[in-house]
């Protein structure tokens, strides 16, 4: 009589499948960028689609030492709306391998 080996739960394979999916998404994120500007693009920001600032450029002419506040509110608004764009394109990610499911009550998301 042979024995034979147990099968894998299909629910199971799922899940590695989702898991594997998942880091190829995440590995895929920490390369792509999206870039945001404000004060008519003087001031840009570049976030990583895993939410890390790669650089902010400023253009010299925003540089005004009478106006220090406006700079920083500008540097605000742009690295802001990039933090934001990141985000999203994370959800669009990662909505994409998980089909839209929470993740987050199997302390997955």
């Amino acid at each position: 009589m042979s024995k034979q080996k147990p099968q894998v739960n299909p629910m199971m394979r799922q899940v590695q499948k989702m898991q594997e999916d998942m880091v190829a998404a995440q590995e895929a994120l920490a390369s792509e960028t999206v870039e945001a500007s404000a004060g008519g693009g003087l001031v840009t920001a570049v976030v990583t689609g895993s939410g890390e600032l790669r650089s902010v450029s400023i253009a010299p002419e925003v540089v005004d030492p009478e106006d220090v506040e406006m700079l920083e509110d500008l540097v605000l608004a742009a690295v802001t709306e990039a933090m934001r764009m990141s985000q999203e394109l994370q959800s669009q990610r990662m909505g994409g391998v998980t089909g839209g499911l929470d993740l987050s009550a199997f302390g997955l998301g």
